[in-house]
C-alpha cells in the first residue's frame, strides 16, 4: 500500500535547525527520485529538494546551501537537514515522489514554523 508519513517538524526560532524524516512504502521508495515539498499558508506547494536512485541532488533556490536531502535504503527513508532556518521557511513540509501531482496521494505533511 501507499505510505507517506513526514515528522520532525517542530517549532525553531530563526538560525536553528531541524531534520525531517519521510516513511514511504518500500515500492514507491525503491523505483522513485524522491522529493520534499512545502506549502506556506496563502500559497502554492513548491518543491524543494529532490533525490535521485543514485544519490543526485538538487534544491530550489530558496533553500541551496541551508537543506540537505539524503535517503536511507535499509529503512525506506528520505531525511531532510534544514539549517540556518529562516522565518520563509514555515510552512508545511510533505514528501512524495518527484514531481507528484496534486491527484496523488499526498500525507498528512509536518508542520515546521521558525520564529524571529
Amino acid at each position: 500500500q501507499e505510505r507517506l508519513v513526514e515528522s520532525g517538524g517542530g517549532s525553531v526560532q530563526a538560525g536553528g535547525s531541524l531534520r525531517l524524516s519521510c516513511a514511504a512504502s518500500g515500492r514507491i521508495f525503491q523505483t522513485s527520485i524522491m522529493g520534499w515539498y512545502r506549502q506556506a499558508p496563502g500559497n502554492r506547494r513548491e518543491q524543494i529538494a529532490r533525490i535521485t536512485l543514485r544519490g543526485t541532488t538538487d534544491y530550489a533556490d530558496s533553500v541551496k546551501g541551508r537543506f540537505t536531502i539524503s535517503r536511507d535504503y535499509a529503512k525506506n527513508l528520505v531525511w531532510l537537514q534544514m539549517n540556518n532556518l529562516k522565518p520563509d521557511d514555515t510552512a508545511v513540509y510533505y514528501c512524495n515522489i518527484d514531481r507528484a501531482s496534486s491527484r496523488m496521494y499526498w500525507g498528512n505533511g509536518t508542520q515546521v514554523t521558525v520564529s524571529l
